[in-house]
């Protein structure tokens, strides 16, 4: 499979059903650029592979037990650093973000991340998703590209063809990969009859209509940031290291902080 990033398509959008390869993809990109920067050959009829400062992944699935941190924490923990890090020389893998919450919740975070990328950070990315609607992102986002790992279905099974092209899916095939994975038949058959169900009623995952492509102004962020004033309380904030905080020790933080700012303004109250 190729893969092509230039001052044109600046972000890859990659769609399919699980199996299919997308996370192979993603890994494939990430260690062929390794192997080229070392000055090794990599197994291509050929490559420009221009330098790459950076490379942050947010692949897998895993919480941490040991911080009290949930999965879907980790997953932001790890999506918030290499936001605050990476740039346009950075490459950048995202692997299903948004999956440890709930559909919308994801939805609207993964395309708040996509945006953010695109008109801030500017970074090569790949961002494979099972959010189909994201695909939309084409037609306002104009430096992304949809793409989608084919799949062949005959006689109602799929085939996985591990080929890349150039479009989208607007189909997951779940239910098929469930019956490939050896679930009871009674839960298989049950499974459709809900799923032609939610579609009839419309009651499946939606696009909202509260999705509008953000306007990162940068001499609006750059004029906040050199008016804010260095207190107490924005000092204890910025030297917070939140890879080594609980969600727990987290609210406990914030519920003094509350509490701090409370007083300040009826300290000010009152002076008024």
């Amino acid at each position: 499979n190729d893969v092509f990033f230039g001052r044109d398509q600046q972000i890859i959008l990659l769609t399919g059903p699980n199996m299919a390869g997308k996370s192979t993809y993603l890994r494939q990109v990430a260690l062929l650029v390794i192997m080229a920067q070392m000055g090794s050959f990599i197994p291509a009829k050929a490559a420009k592979i221009g330098l790459v400062d950076r490379i942050f992944t947010r692949i897998g699935a895993s919480d941490d037990l040991s911080t009290g941190q949930s999965t879907f924490m980790v997953e932001c923990s790890e999506t918030a650093g290499l936001l605050l890090n990476a740039t346009d020389r950075s490459l950048i893998i995202l692997d299903e973000l948004g999956r440890g919450t709930s559909t919308f919740d994801g939805m609207a975070i993964a395309q708040a991340v996509i945006e953010y990328i695109h008109a801030k950070v500017k970074a090569r990315t790949l961002f494979s998703t099972h959010f189909h609607e994201l695909t939309k992102l084409e037609y306002s986002l104009k430096r992304l590209a949809s793409y989608r790992v084919e799949v062949e279905e005959k006689d109602g099974h799929i085939y996985f063809l591990h080929r890349v092209s150039r479009g989208s899916t607007d189909r997951s095939y779940g239910i098929n990969v469930a019956r490939m994975a050896g679930i009871p038949g009674p839960v298989i058959k049950r499974s459709l009859e809900l799923l032609e169900e939610l579609e009839t009623s419309g009651n499946g995952p939606r696009q909202l209509d509260l999705f509008k492509t953000l306007d990162y102004d940068t001499s609006m962020l750059q004029s906040a940031a050199e008016a804010a004033s260095t207190s107490q309380l924005e000092t204890e904030l910025l030297e917070l290291d939140l890879n080594n905080v609980t969600p727990l020790e987290a609210l406990q933080l914030l519920t003094v902080w509350q509490q701090k700012a409370g007083a300040r303004e009826d300290d000010r109250d009152g002076s008024n």
